[in-house]
């Protein structure tokens, strides 16, 4: 709108260079709308000149478009010195411009092109420059402006993604139990998680700036300081477990693992630790281990145990060593009689007994049921000998089970390895042959005094008496003698008439001595005895002749008896025989839940169970030729009962 005019209709402005910039520097759209409204406005001001001026309009915007799409982008991205193009850029706009110039009517053009030239191509491209540069520079700082705000934007974004990470990290170490802390190299606490405050009794802000040193005593900073300059010296991860106390006392195993960290040109910037409480562990590892090298019941160490540790003493430091085996004396009659209760208890005693008499570089294990194996060190076969009668000593005088008729006693052999050239087995094998060799020589007064025991405990816990065993005895020898039995049948039915019962001492005497009748359970109980007395018997040489008759003593004549249900002459004669005088003698003797029969009674009992519980022919020949003549002796007896016999005898 401010022009200068050349002649009439004729008028020249800076158009040209506005709406080439406008092309190169703001697009297509606001350029062509630009060069429409110029174009609109040039026409509206009318003259010779005005197509012309619309020409130069255009060619301006399509040059300026050009370069936008094609030069443009590559200009941007220059660094500096682009003026050159941009001047160029000046210089060809004007160059078409003038060439428009041409399109004015009667032969004007050649006139104004002369006129104009000139000053055209010298001032309008630096014109053009200039307000490039202008553009440019407006551009780069725009640009410098979005690229600074997105920074920020990305930085704001940045920063608040930092602190939610940051607030995870911590959220997830602080969930952690372990205890999780990070130090700088000279070991001074640059930060932790809450499980380590709660064990050092500091808070993170606390701990910060602290060493060891200012935490634990001296001993525990001087050795976490060391592990500290291993880890960081090898440069590689550490693992260490340490027994540490806790601010309020409590000593707890820590497993700790320690990680250098570095920064981006490979210096140690400090370490990472993880520790993690193993007390439990170590605790359980402890009870595992107990529980590999030692016997269950007895405490003391086992097979297992045994194997390793005489690998162990077999060297010269040890030398002489000395070994004493061990074989308890009658455990499986013990288990067998009185119940494998009382042979825990026997071989509990015996091992206390062992324990206490060694010395404590004595090595005792437990190496089979009642096998027992002391190794020596440094121990001469006299000093063996000593310690095998002060082991013997004890378990004569000072050691009683709950049980007191049943006493500790063990058979024990030794051996003593001299020198290194002796092998191990063989010495063992000396020990145990001296052990044998022992156990025979005591076998007979052992197995004597138990049967003692037993003797005494069946008659003290039951309804059975010595008396009654006596009784029997004398009945059953008189039928025996009736019946022409040869005298070392004789023996064997006056020793199963007192032995008969002898099961029952595996049974509680308050069911023995029970005055109600017996529940079902506690029938079968009861009805346990033959095999149990069988079972005590066979373990006995001296029993073992009359162990079956044992376990037939209350077989029926019918099959209806137990255990077996043998009926008839599948019954040995001696087990026919002790059920007539058992249960004779039973019936005319008084008991705790009722009053003895008379004689004749108890002969009428008989007869009426002959054919179904006793032998019909035993019992004809019992009546005639033992009871009745009994009677006639002793004419003056009385009895009273009148109970069925099946109630008297269990």
């Amino acid at each position: 709108m401010n022009t200068v005019s050349f002649s009439n209709g004729i008028i020249f402005d800076t158009r040209s260079i506005l709406i080439s910039v406008s092309g190169l520097f703001l697009g297509y759209l606001p350029t062509i709308i630009a060069a429409l409204m110029i174009s609109a406005y040039r026409i509206y001001l009318g003259g010779g000149g005005a197509l012309t001026g619309v020409l130069v309009t255009m060619t301006s915007a399509t040059i300026g478009l050009i370069w936008y799409r094609y030069r443009m982008p590559a200009i941007l991205k220059k660094p500096h010195k682009v003026w050159p193009e941009l001047y160029l850029f000046g210089v060809l706009i004007h160059l078409v411009m003038l060439a428009d110039m041409l399109t004015l009517p009667n032969q004007q053009g050649v006139g104004v092109l002369q006129a104009i030239t000139l000053p055209v191509l010298i001032i309008y491209p630096l014109g053009s420059m200039l307000l490039c540069l202008v553009m440019f520079q407006g551009l780069k700082n725009r640009e410098a402006e979005k690229n600074l705000l997105e920074s920020r934007e990305n930085y704001k974004n940045l920063y608040y993604e930092y602190q939610k990470k940051e607030s995870l990290l911590r959220s997830l170490l602080d969930s952690v139990p372990d205890l999780v802390f990070y130090k700088d190299h000279k070991s001074v606490y640059l930060g932790c998680n809450k499980a380590f405050e709660a064990f050092a009794g500091k808070t993170m802000d606390e701990l910060m700036g602290l060493t060891d040193a200012d935490l634990f005593d001296q001993e525990t900073a001087t050795l976490f300081r060391t592990m500290d300059e291993i880890m960081m010296r090898e440069k590689k991860s550490r693992r260490n477990e340490e027994l540490v106390t806790y601010p309020d006392g409590r000593k707890v195993y820590l497993e700790t693992l320690k990680t250098p960290y570095y920064d981006q040109n490979g210096e140690n910037l400090g370490l990472i630790g993880i520790s993690r409480d193993i007390t439990d562990r170590k605790k359980n590892e402890a009870e595992i281990l107990y529980l590999s090298q030692h016997d269950i019941l007895t405490g003391l160490h086992n097979r297992s145990y045994y194997e390793a540790e005489r690998q162990r003493l077999d060297h010269p430091d040890y030398l002489p060593l000395s070994m004493i085996i061990g074989d308890i004396n009658g455990l499986k009659l013990i288990n067998d009689a009185f119940g494998h209760g009382e042979g825990d208890k026997l071989l509990i005693s015996i091992g206390k007994i062992m324990k206490d008499c060694a010395r404590p570089q004595d090595m005792l294990v437990r190496t089979g049921g009642d096998e027992f194996v002391m190794l020596l060190p440094q121990t001469t076969y006299r000093e063996a000998g000593v310690l095998v009668e002060k082991i013997k000593k004890s378990c004569d005088e000072g050691y009683k089970l709950d049980n007191e008729l049943i006493v500790t006693s063990i058979a024990l052999g030794f051996a003593t390895k001299a020198n290194e050239h002796e092998s191990f087995e063989k010495i063992f094998k000396l020990a145990e042959e001296s052990m044998y060799r022992k156990k025979l020589l005591e076998y007979k007064s052992f197995h004597s005094a138990v049967m003692n025991s037993i003797k005494t405990t069946l008659f003290e816990k039951s309804n059975e008496t010595e008396e009654h065993a006596e009784r029997m005895a004398d009945l059953a020898k008189q039928l025996g003698q009736v019946l022409e039995l040869d005298q070392e049948e004789l023996v064997s039915l006056e020793l199963v008439a007192t032995l008969h019962d002898i099961g029952k001492i595996s049974i509680d005497s308050k069911l023995l001595l029970k005055n109600t009748p017996l529940t079902d359970d506690e029938w079968a109980e009861i009805k346990k005895h033959p095999e149990v007395g069988y079972r005590i018997a066979q373990t006995v040489p001296e029993l073992r002749k009359i162990s079956e008759y044992i376990l037939c003593h209350h077989e029926r004549w019918d099959g209806n008896g137990y255990p077996q249900g043998l009926k008839a002459e599948e019954i040995p004669l001696l087990a026919r025989i002790l059920a007539i005088v058992d249960a004779y003698d039973a019936m005319t003797q008084d008991r705790s839940y009722r009053q003895a029969m008379t004689e004749q009674e108890a002969i009428d009992e008989l007869k009426r169970h002959a054919g179904s519980q006793f032998d019909p022919a035993l019992v004809t020949v019992f009546i005639k030729d033992v009871i009745e003549k009994n009677i006639k002796e002793n004419s003056s007896k009385e009895n009273s009962s009148k109970e069925n016999l099946i109630t008297y005898d269990y």
